[in-house]
């Protein structure tokens, strides 16, 4: 059986003329942590769009789990077991910690056609356990998240991808805003992530983050996968020269 959790085959997306990504093949195996690296600009997060079916590719194949997948939207890839924690954060301001860390999976004391009854307490049970298995400190949980600090949003937000991953977790700039200590934070959550099995997708423009946490790093320049390269076999000099364009081609190392 194959241990191949994702793959990508000529994933392309065009907008108009414009060629935001080309040609991308991309491997991700069973407990794999890999880095997406690059410029703005590069196609980073819109390889990330297109396997999570935030937009639909132009052109290419997806495979997840061992099937070709066509999501119809980022629910559809939700429920299939891929966990994503998007720049914008995808949180509900008026709403407490538990309902954001439940938004979409709520759970219910009972249903009945239309009617229903929340159940509150197991919703709150759960978040904090979910807190305490990911080390986020959130002094109330029962505060909206509009009255949080950008730190403890992005917190919760990946508190929320960790809870509940499944089969994949994507991370897209998930320190970009923070301080030290809350950095410090979710490195320990994607951390967790690698023990307990749980394959991971970072995007990061910090080189010493992608050296510390991953397996493997791939680059992107100009909308193509220019290199795929094994931690321990490269370093911060050789993956600037790939996304400077200074190295370019396919010396890759098999994924």
């Amino acid at each position: 059986m194959s241990d191949i959790v994702l793959e990508t085959r000529g994933l392309t997306k065009r907008y108009g003329g414009v060629h935001a990504l080309e040609d991308a093949d991309f491997i991700l195996r069973a407990g794999e942590h890999v880095a997406v690296v690059g410029d703005n600009g590069a196609g980073k997060s819109t390889f990330v769009r297109q396997v999570t079916a935030v937009e639909q590719k132009t052109s290419g194949q997806i495979f997840f789990d061992g099937r070709e997948v066509e999501f119809a939207d980022p629910l559809a890839a939700r429920e299939a077991g891929i966990e994503t924690v998007f720049q914008t954060l995808a949180l509900a301001d008026d709403l407490d910690v538990p309902s954001n860390l439940f938004l979409g999976r709520e759970l219910f004391k009972w249903r009945f056609g239309p009617f229903s009854w929340l159940d509150r307490k197991a919703m709150r049970d759960r978040t904090l356990e979910a807190l305490k298995t990911t080390a986020v400190k959130i002094p109330n949980v029962d505060n909206p998240i509009r009255n949080m600090s950008g730190g403890q949003r992005q917190c919760v937000s990946i508190a929320r991808t960790a809870a509940f991953a499944s089969k994949l977790v994507i991370m897209d700039e998930p320190t970009a805003a923070l301080g030290v200590q809350e950095t410090a934070q979710v490195e320990t959550i994607i951390r967790g992530l690698k023990e307990r099995g749980v394959p991971l997708i970072l995007i990061s423009h910090n080189l010493r983050q992608v050296f510390d946490l991953v397996d493997r790093i791939v680059v992107f320049r100009r909308g193509r996968i220019v290199a795929s390269l094994r931690k321990d076999e490269t370093d911060g000099n050789d993956i600037v020269s790939y996304i400077t364009g200074v190295k370019g081609g396919a010396d890759a190392v098999d994924a």
